[in-house]
C-alpha cells in the first residue's frame, strides 16, 4: 500500500511571546526556530515515517525558499513532486507561540492556490485502489474536488482535514470517505452527524487533552490522550492523523482504537517538543511507538 498526499508546503518561522496582541498592540518576541511545516508536507513526512510508502506532491515557487524546501525534503523517506510554478511565491507560515503553549498559525497560499486540477490528477499517476488520498483545505476548491474525484474513481480510500475551513468543504462530503475535525472545525461544518449524514463514512474527532474519538453510524470508539507536557501544539493535529491512517494501512486494517492509541503517543511526543517536522518522531521513535 502506498499513501498519496497532494497539499501545500511551507517553511515555518516560529516566534515565542508572552501571549497574543490585541488589535493595535506592538509587542517582543523572540525567534525560536525556521522549520519544513504546511498541513501537506507534515501528514505526508509523518507517514513516510511510520515506514508506509509515500508520494507528496505540493506546489512551490521558483524562489530560495522552494530550494530549501527541496533540501529539506530530500532528508525525508518519500517521494516528493514539487511542482515549480513561474511567478508565484513559495508559502510560508508565522506561528506565534504563547508562554502557555498554545499557538496561533499564518499561512501564506499563493503557491498552494495556484495548483491547478490537472496538476493534483497528475500526482495520482500509479495509485491502487485502497491506497489512502490525503488532502487538507489549503488547495483551491476546483482542485480538491479534482483530486478527490479522481481518487474515488481509482478506487482509493479519500481522506480530508478540513483546514483551514474554506466554505466549499460541505459539497466535497459526497466524495470522502474519512474526515479528521477538531471540535471548532466539527462545529462550523454543522457538526459530526451532518458530516456523517453527507456520506462520509468515519470521522476522527480531536478533543485536545481529552483525547479522540472515531465516530461512525452507529457507532463511536473514543481514546484518552497521552499525558505530557505541552511546550509546542504545532503540527499536533497533522502528526495525530497522520499516525493514524498509517498505523491502520500498515496493519491492512480500517480506523480502530490501536490507530488511534498510535496516534496519541505520537501527537503528545510532537507537543512535548519545540518545532515542526523536528518535533515528529523520527523512525526510531516511530517504530518504537508502533510497536505496541
Amino acid at each position: 500500500m502506498k499513501a498519496f498526499v497532494i497539499g501545500n508546503v511551507a517553511l515555518d518561522e516560529t516566534l515565542s511571546i508572552e501571549d497574543f496582541p490585541r488589535p493595535g498592540a506592538s509587542i517582543f518576541g523572540a525567534a525560536l526556530s525556521r522549520d519544513l511545516g504546511g498541513k501537506g508536507a507534515n501528514q505526508a513526512i509523518v507517514m513516510a515515517r511510520t515506514g508506509l510508502e509515500c508520494r507528496f506532491a505540493a506546489a512551490v515557487g521558483r524562489d530560495g525558499r522552494g530550494q530549501e524546501i527541496a533540501r529539506r525534503l530530500e532528508a525525508e523517506a518519500l517521494e516528493a513532486r514539487l511542482i515549480e510554478i513561474a511567478g508565484t511565491a513559495t508559502d510560508f507560515s508565522i506561528i506565534l507561540m504563547a508562554e502557555q503553549g498554545e499557538n496561533a498559525v499564518i499561512t501564506t497560499r499563493e503557491a498552494a492556490a495556484a495548483m491547478t486540477p490537472e496538476m493534483a490528477r497528475g500526482a495520482l499517476d500509479g495509485a491502487q485502489a485502497g491506497d489512502p488520498l490525503v488532502m487538507q483545505g489549503n488547495l483551491g476548491a476546483e482542485t480538491t474536488r479534482a483530486a478527490l474525484a479522481a481518487g474515488r474513481a481509482r478506487g482509493m480510500r479519500t481522506v480530508l482535514n478540513p483546514s483551514p475551513l474554506q466554505s466549499y468543504f460541505a459539497d466535497l462530503w459526497p466524495l470522502v470517505d474519512c474526515a479528521f475535525v477538531n471540535e471548532g472545525e466539527a462545529k462550523a461544518l454543522g457538526g459530526v452527524e451532518a458530516i456523517l449524514a453527507a456520506g462520509v463514512t468515519d470521522v476522527v474527532l480531536t478533543l485536545g487533552a481529552q483525547g479522540a474519538a472515531l465516530i461512525r453510524l452507529g457507532g463511536r470508539i473514543e481514546v484518552t490522550a497521552e499525558p505530557c507536557t505541552v511546550l509546542d501544539t504545532t503540527g499536533a493535529g497533522d502528526c495525530f492523523m497522520a499516525v493514524a491512517l498509517a498505523s491502520a494501512a500498515l496493519r491492512g486494517s480500517g480506523l480502530d482504537a490501536r490507530a488511534l492509541g498510535h496516534a496519541a503517543r505520537a501527537a503528545a511526543y510532537t507537543v512535548a517538543r519545540a518545532g515542526t517536522v523536528s518535533a515528529f518522531p523520527d523512525r526510531a521513535t516511530m517504530a518504537s511507538l508502533l510497536s505496541t
